[in-house]
């Protein structure tokens, strides 16, 4: 809960705009759901951003669109382990589908 209130004031500050999510669950669903929060509101109901569209940018770290933006040799060291154990094709399916009501691509 702690942090949608600073996501929603980040946005406030800065402008959803200019404002980019990047998450690193380690399943689809729970990407997901985080993804839904930051762009149609929180799907629980239960935070600050139940209700409030905020359409923000949102990508995994497994996601090829972050994977060729940074340093190859620190992704490798820092998450490339990961990529050999989850499941990234769910995760990605899972992020394109909610990238959609990304208002700011």
């Amino acid at each position: 809960m702690e942090n949608q209130k600073r996501i929603n004031s980040l946005a406030g500050e800065y402008g959803a705009e200019n404002i980019v999510i990047l998450l690193g669950a380690a399943e689809a669903e729970a990407s997901g759901l985080a993804a839904e929060t930051v762009t149609i509101g929180d799907p629980t109901y239960a935070g600050v951003l139940a209700g409030v569209e905020l359409g923000l940018t949102v990508y995994h770290v497994l996601e090829e669109e972050f994977k060729n933006s940074v340093n190859a040799e620190i992704f490798d060291e820092q998450i490339g382990m990961m990529e050999m154990v989850l499941d990234v094709p769910s995760i990605v399916e899972e992020m394109t589908s909610v990238r959609k009501n990304c208002k700011y691509l």
